[in-house]
């Protein structure tokens, strides 16, 4: 995979945890706590594949932070990771592409088939193999 995996997530056990996880898998990750300094970051003109997005952060909505990124980095892929039992997603995200499979609910007993899902986003060739 070329690239970094990108984490926002306002909890920071549950950011440094899945960021742990990943790294341990192999991949380049990179976690924030809130939007506004994931774009930041991003402004920096690093490759970021894909992001995992929780919904409730400090500055935006997870929904709006993903319309924005979508919108200055159209081939960044999106998970959602989140608390909330009654999410559901916009049509507006589905037109991007997003669907419940994407959706993963805290907290997660297994973390395997999340990072499957970073690697066949990041990669579907090598997800193939």
């Amino acid at each position: 995979m070329t690239g970094w995996v990108l984490i926002v997530d306002d909890e920071e056990m549950i950011r440094e945890n899945l960021k742990a996880y990943l790294e341990d898998e192999g991949l380049g990750v990179v976690a924030f706590e809130s939007a506004t300094h994931a774009l930041f970051w991003l402004q920096a003109g690093v490759s970021c594949p894909v992001c995992i997005m929780d919904m409730r952060l400090p500055d935006m909505d997870g929904n709006t932070a993903i319309r924005a990124l979508h919108e200055l980095y159209p081939e960044m892929k999106f998970l959602i990771h989140t608390g909330s039992s009654s999410y559901s997603l916009p049509e507006d995200l589905r037109t991007m592409g997003l669907d419940d499979s994407r959706v993963y609910r805290k907290p997660l007993e297994d973390m395997g088939p999340l990072a499957a899902a970073v690697r066949a986003l990041a990669d579907p060739q090598e997800a193939r193999l």
